[in-house]
Parts: structure tokens; sequence; C-alpha cells
């Protein structure tokens, strides 16, 4: 009975501890002759997306991290990654601030190593992990821009080139 009730508690507590966090994950590609790559990494916990991206590769200054409707980046330009997903029809602008659409994560600041970290989460319900169609993420790309993005420009915030690609594939535990 004892050996039961232990095994019941383990059961119990081994089941209650287990992350129901969902992950997903996305590679860069360097584009355009560019020394670009690294890893971004999205999770999904309670409903909000966060997403983490370590770039490296890059001059200093801040460049445009967009999200992208198509996940293909075959193409040396990176432009088989298609547009910006927009999956809203609204205009380019700041994220968090309207109207900006779901593909407008926004800058990365770039250290004088080449060095480029962000962290952001989804606090507007943009984002999903398996979702519905409006909001998934996977089989979308991440397009890391040569420039900055203006927050203004449409419909891309005149970023410049393409320089990384990443499609965003679901993570397997």
């Amino acid at each position: 009975m004892k050996i039961q009730l232990i095994l019941l508690c383990t059961f119990v507590f081994v089941a209650c501890s287990t992350s129901s966090a969902k992950k997903a994950i996305a590679s860069i590609e360097s584009k355009n002759g560019s020394s670009a790559s690294g890893t971004i990494v999205f999770s999904e916990e309670k409903g909000a997306v966060k997403i983490k991206a370590t770039i490296s590769g890059l001059g200093e200054g801040p460049v445009a991290i967009h999200l992208h409707s198509v996940g293909d980046c075959s193409s040396d330009d990176g432009k088989s990654a298609g547009g910006h997903w927009n999956p809203t029809k609204e205009d380019h602008g700041e994220w968090g601030k309207a109207p900006f659409h779901s593909g407008d994560i926004g800058n990365i600041n770039v250290d004088p190593n080449g060095i480029g970290k962000l962290t952001l989460v989804d606090q507007h319900g943009r984002w999903s992990i398996g979702g519905t169609t409006e909001t998934d993420i996977i089989g979308k790309s991440i397009i890391i821009h040569a420039g900055m993005d203006d927050m203004a420009s449409q419909p891309s915030g005149a970023a410049g080139m393409r320089i990384g690609c990443a499609v965003i594939k679901k993570a397997t535990d």
C-alpha cells in the first residue's frame, strides 16, 4: 500500500510539474553575401508568445527584424520569404503602437562586436504557436534586414536588403 501511495504521489508531482510551454525555433541563414547567423526561439505560455533572438555577424547599430509570410529561405536574396506577414491587413508601424501588423517586430540593437539580442513578449495576442491561421507563426519566416526599420514607410519600413532568413519550425522536445 505504501509503495502504491508513493508511486501515485510521484506520478501526480511529475504530471503537475511538466511544462506545457509550446516552443518554436528558427536558425538564421546568411543572405546577400552577409555573415549573419543566429538562433531565434519562440515560447508560448498561458497564451503569450515570447521571442528571444541572438544574431551575430552584423554591423554595429540597429537592424530591422520582421516576420514574413512565407516559410522559404531558398533564394540568395531572401525574397523567397515573401512580404511581411500581415494577416489583418494593417499598415506597417511600430510594434505595440497602432497602426502596426503582426510582422512588425522592430529593430535589434547590434553591439560593436556585431552581436544583436532581442527579447519581446507579444502582449497583443498577435502570435501563437500552432493556433489559428491569423496568429500561427509556424511556417512563417524571420528576416533580418541590413538597415533599421523607420516604423513608418509602407509597406516595410525602408529597412533595406535582406541579410538573414530563417523558417520558423515547431520545436520537438
